[in-house]
This record gives structure tokens, C-alpha cells and sequence, in this order.
């Protein structure tokens, strides 16, 4: 699914040069869940751009379903990442003058399906998330829970796969992250492949996988006994 080798990226700070990841080494089979630790500095959000198509590494491979990813325009890399990446972010990044149901419609714009498809698919997934009643209801009447399931039922709307989630639970309380982490774990079991950045342990330990980065390189790389959020919904 996912191949990196020797990746590094380096960032221009005045005259002198930061060395955020210095030869990441990372392999993600189809159906993993991998979560990616690593306190502030470490490089786990640079890594994650990479992998998302946002930034570029200045020296190795990635390798994404079998395709090279390097030297994309901003063109081919809005293609690529709406034909094999869904985002969820903390922030959510919902449009706020677009209602639930057009914000899960919109990467399907970007594929080209007519208005009736891209809204019949967004109801769809709307439903999946159990907010097909707040179709028509704008982010700013929606819970926190609210806005970031409906961020899933857009990252899911395009079919990707791959999903990536920034922080996921970080703008959540206890209870809700929890929500979210079993309907996460609900779409690995079904098959979705996820990976994801963190820097809740417990949030980490839902994973299944986990990969703990230091100063740009991977420290630790463990397969862990998974916790099921379902027990403390």
C-alpha cells in the first residue's frame, strides 16, 4: 500500500538548514491502522504532509498502491491525492457557509460527478456517520463530535485508499474521542486502510500499530494488542 525509503526533508531557516527527517524507513500494508507518535520537533507532521502529497521530501521513495510519488506538479498531486487520500484533520475544516451535506459533496466535485450523484453519494455517507438528519444543518450548529463526523463522511466520500487523520480526537473531550476512535476502528475493520498522528497514548494504543519518531528518525516501530474504544462509548 505504502512504501517509504531513506526519506529526508530539509528546511531553509535563514542561513542555516533544519533537518526534519533524516531517513525515515516506513512500509503500511492495505488494512493496517498505524498511529505515528513523537512530541513537538519530532517530524511526525512533516511525514504526514509527505505522505499527503503536500510537501515533498528532498531525497528518497515513496511509493503510494504502487505508484512513485515524486516531482508532481500541484496539479498531478490534487488528482492523486482525491483519487487515493481522504484527510481528517483536528480542526475539522469544514466550509462554514456549505451545510453538512455539501461538505461531504465537495471532493466529489473535484472528481467530476454531476450535482445528483455527488449529493446521492454525500447522503450516503452522511448516513454511515448517523447525521443524515443534520444534512441541512451549517458546521456552527453542529457539536464538536458533529463536525468531525462529518469530516470522516467527507474524507470517506471519494472511496480513498488511504485515510490519513491529524490529530483526530485533539479537539474533543474524553467521551467523544472515544466515539470517534470506535467509528474509526469500524471502518479498519471493514477494511480501510488508516494512518494516523497523535500524541494521546490512549489514543495511540486504539491503533494497531504503533510508530514513535525522535529528532527525524523512527525510534520505534511495534505491533500492539489493540484497545477497543467501544467499551468506553
Amino acid at each position: 500500500m505504502l512504501k517509504i525509503s531513506q526519506l529526508h526533508k530539509s528546511y531553509k531557516i535563514g542561513d542555516s538548514s533544519l533537518h526534519v527527517l533524516k531517513g525515515i524507513d516506513l512500509a503500511v500494508e492495505a488494512g493496517e491502522m498505524v498511529a505515528i507518535m513523537g512530541s513537538s520537533g519530532s517530524g511526525k507532521s512533516t511525514l504526514l504532509n509527505i505522505i499527503g502529497m503536500l510537501d515533498e521530501a528532498d531525497e528518497g521513495e515513496y511509493i503510494l498502491d504502487g505508484l512513485p510519488i515524486k516531482n508532481l506538479t500541484e496539479k498531478k498531486a490534487a488528482v492523486y491525492r482525491n483519487k487515493f487520500l481522504g484527510f481528517i484533520f483536528q480542526s475539522f475544516n469544514l466550509i462554514n457557509y456549505k451545510n453538512a451535506l455539501e461538505n461531504v459533496a465537495l471532493p466529489l466535485y473535484y472528481q467530476g460527478l454531476k450535482r445528483k450523484e455527488r449529493l446521492e453519494k454525500a447522503a450516503f455517507h452522511l448516513e454511515k456517520v448517523g447525521l443524515s438528519s443534520w444534512a441541512h444543518h451549517l458546521p456552527k450548529e453542529l457539536s464538536g463530535g458533529q463536525k468531525q463526523r462529518v469530516a470522516i463522511a467527507r474524507a470517506l466520500a471519494a472511496n480513498p485508499k488511504l485515510l490519513l487523520a491529524d490529530e483526530p480526537t485533539g479537539a474533543l473531550d474524553t467521551k467523544t474521542s472515544h466515539e470517534i476512535m470506535a467509528f474509526i476502528q469500524h471502518l479498519n475493520d471493514e477494511g480501510k486502510t488508516i494512518l494516523m498522528v497523535t500524541h494521546e497514548e490512549d489514543i495511540a494504543n486504539m491503533c494497531k500499530r504503533i510508530v514513535r519518531l525522535r529528532d527525524g528518525i523512527i525510534l520505534e516501530d511495534t505491533i500492539v494488542n489493540q484497545v477497543r474504544a467501544e467499551q468506553y462509548v
